[in-house]
């Protein structure tokens, strides 16, 4: 259970450089006891010491904030940074190289007993905040952005953002040799609202322009036609028609 703790430090001090020694590491860092926690409280539940197993995760959610069910598969060199309200449930699986980050939930969607919740294969960041439900597969490298929701199966080295939760950067475009911290590459980031927005503000120009085509050939057979009153919502369209576009990229704090 505890061989590889000094990986698990390296692991760590290698993707928070605010961790400056391995005893720092080992005497602050609440995702590292948790997992310690989690180690022991898993060879109970695989021996069939279901209920130690459970009370030594109540201890371990008590001290640190971190709830990890002892019937978790977790790989090696995991990484929680900061920690607090992380929640991962009893049928998630996690590869090596995995990190999380506080407020995370890998939870179930189903009241079956069978596997309902989800695997996270090599490589996975997942942001603060987001929440990766169901028995779904995060492919290997995949990065899914803060706040996110994540129903779907996400392709591996993909990097996914919103709710519910899309493709914004390709497999093909994510260097996956480079970290990504909060799972979100810094830099613009399509913005599928705005892209809508967009949409429809092309759509309302082309329309009040085939409208002033047709009142036009209206005129000039019957004379001017007498100007109705636009709906409410006709100048704040307008107004917006005649601004900038919104922007299709999300601003991401580096």
């Amino acid at each position: 259970m505890f061989k590889h703790l000094r990986e698990e430090i390296d692991g760590i001090m290698a993707r928070d450089p605010a961790a400056r020694s391995r005893i720092e590491v080992a005497l602050c860092y609440p995702g590292l006891h948790a997992l310690v926690i989690h180690r022991v409280a898993h060879w109970c539940w695989e021996q069939g010491w279901r209920l130690t197993g459970r009370f030594l995760s109540h201890i371990g959610r008590v001290a640190t904030g971190i709830e990890i069910h002892p019937g978790a598969t977790i790989g090696r060199r995991f990484f929680i940074d900061h920690g607090m309200g992380v929640v991962i449930g009893e049928t998630a699986v996690i590869g090596d190289d995995v990190m999380l980050y506080h407020g995370v939930t890998l939870g179930g969607t189903s009241l079956n007993p069978g596997k309902r919740h989800p695997t996270l294969e090599d490589g996975v960041i997942v942001g603060a905040g987001a929440k990766v439900l169901g028995n779904i597969t995060m492919g290997a490298g995949s990065r899914v952005g803060s706040n996110a929701v994540v129903v779907t199966d996400v392709a591996p080295g993909a990097t996914v953002v919103g709710i519910p939760a899309r493709v914004v950067v390709p497999r093909d475009k994510v260097d996956p040799s480079k970290f990504l911290p909060y799972g979100t590459p810094c830099g613009d980031i399509p913005d599928p609202v705005a892209r809508a927005l967009n949409g429809l503000l092309d759509q309302v120009q082309g329309l009040r322009r085939r409208v002033e085509e047709l009142e036009a050939e209206r005129g000039g057979l019957d004379g001017p036609a007498p100007r109705r009153p636009e709906p409410a919502l006709a100048p704040a369209l307008a107004d917006a028609a005649g601004r900038d576009r919104v922007s299709d990229a999300a601003p991401t704090p580096c």
